[in-house]
């Protein structure tokens, strides 16, 4: 969310904005919505400041008839210009939850993903002296991922990971954190359960309010039991990634200068609908409703060339760990088309995955500048007192299948095996360098 005023000031920049992000929003409306609510408020004090002048003078005696009515009509002005201003101020909000940041001027306009600029190469496409294996074929054989059973149980995109992979699996996360830790970043296990502001604040709403036919989460529809027996009826989701949780951890604060820039990551189970995604990459396990994902969060001062410093270096440290991995891979730069509204620039992690004969994504890093940090509420104190709201970036270190599902299509060998990374065998239990046939 942007500031009214900062709206007012740059809202030719920021329809431009809009139409280059495919975003449907009515600025003008906002601004006249805008002006009208303030005038209310205006209206509003000017009658209670009536009302307080009036009970002032009826405190000196009896009050008088007309003095009871004109404090009757002054009640009633107040109700009735609140209850229009209440309704303002829901057109208003619903606006201005959808106004979009003003993209980096070095952000490639273009209409859809199809536009999005490849910026890095490391590594070319794996070649085979044998016919390659997709993963699924390759699970099969070494008895590493169950999709039968797994629809059985949890339904559409349900899977069991088994065996070497459960073990490959948690390598990579723990590569992942140990890989961030070294870099400086505190360690999180967030909560996956999370109040409603948490996904509203970090943009997983397309409005103010979920969204079932549009946003991608899983609401949880029972009911929670607090200490004291009573219970709670608070909207409750699961999370598609440790960032909200993460971001709102730090809601409603206000931090020393001094403390910025504040590095977490997070490792979590992520939950995701995918009901955008309806007959996209219905075979095999590129796209599932839930995963593991280590993440990568910054706090930053109101500074875009320190949080575009930060966004770049966390970029790097995703890179590092593909690299690590011997896993071909590129960066892409987002083009407009494919940002959301809040996001000031934005770069995917794309890896070579053999059985796509093309590349799949494996992280995105962004920077959403203050757009995340005024929902949330969270500013910093600068060392001459005053108040700003920070800046916060969010990029993906490593999730568990996609990773996975490179590795073992571009390690596979002739034999039917699979080599493990060198830099995961020392998660793996017995420090075992091939997973193979039993």
């Amino acid at each position: 969310m942007l500031d009214i005023k900062y709206i007012r000031e740059h809202a030719d920049e920021i329809k431009q904005a809009a139409k280059n992000k495919n975003i449907k929003v009515d600025i003008d409306g906002l601004l006249k919505l805008d002006d009208r609510r303030r005038g209310l408020l205006q209206e509003i004090d000017d009658l209670r400041a009536q009302r307080n002048e009036l009970a002032k003078t009826a405190k000196q005696g009896k009050p008088s008839a007309e003095q009871i009515s004109k404090g009757k009509e002054l009640k009633e002005g107040v109700a009735r210009i609140e209850a229009e201003l209440n309704a303002v101020e829901e057109q208003y909000e619903d606006i201005m939850v959808k106004v979009p940041t003003i993209p980096s001027k070095d952000v490639p306009v273009g209409k859809d993903d199809s536009e999005n600029v490849e910026i890095y190469r490391e590594g070319e496409p794996t070649k085979f002296d044998f016919e390659p294996k997709s993963h699924m074929e390759i699970a099969r054989d070494l008895d590493l991922f169950d999709l039968e059973r797994g629809a059985k149980v949890a339904g559409y995109r349900g899977y069991y990971v088994k065996n070497e992979a459960v073990s490959l699996q948690m390598a990579l996360m723990l590569f992942a954190l140990e890989k961030l830790i070294g870099k400086g970043f505190t360690p999180m296990i967030p909560p996956t359960l999370v109040k409603e502001f948490a996904l509203f604040g970090s943009g997983y709403f397309s409005g103010r309010k979920f969204d079932p036919e549009v946003d991608e989460i899983y609401k949880i529809a029972n009911e929670e039991v607090e200490a004291d027996g009573k219970k709670n009826k608070e909207d409750k989701f699961l999370v598609g990634t440790a960032e909200p949780s993460l971001l709102a951890y730090f809601a409603g604060e206000t931090l020393e200068e001094k403390n910025l820039p504040i590095k977490v990551c997070g490792f979590s189970q992520c939950y995701r609908s995918e009901i955008g995604s309806y007959g996209k990459d219905t075979k095999g396990l590129y796209r599932v409703h839930e995963f593991m994902k280590v993440e990568q969060v910054c706090v930053s001062r109101a500074d875009f060339e320190e949080s575009n410093k930060l966004h770049l270096e966390m970029v790097e440290i995703s890179k590092e760990l593909h690299r690590e991995l011997g896993l071909p891979f590129r960066v892409l730069q987002i083009c407009t088309g494919d940002m959301s509204a809040g996001k000031y620039k934005m770069f995917d992690l794309e890896a070579w995955m053999p059985s796509r004969n093309g590349w799949g994504e494996t992280g995105s890093a962004s920077n959403f500048g203050d757009w995340q940090a005024r929902r949330l509420n969270v500013k910093y104190k600068t060392a001459d007192g005053q108040k700003k709201v920070v800046h916060m970036l969010n990029n993906t270190a490593l999730p568990s299948i996609r990773p996975m599902i490179a590795i073992l299509e571009n390690f596979q060998q002739a034999d039917g095996s699979v080599v493990v990374p060198e830099v995961l065998r020392k998660f793996m239990p017995g420090n075992i360098d091939r997973i193979a046939r039993k």
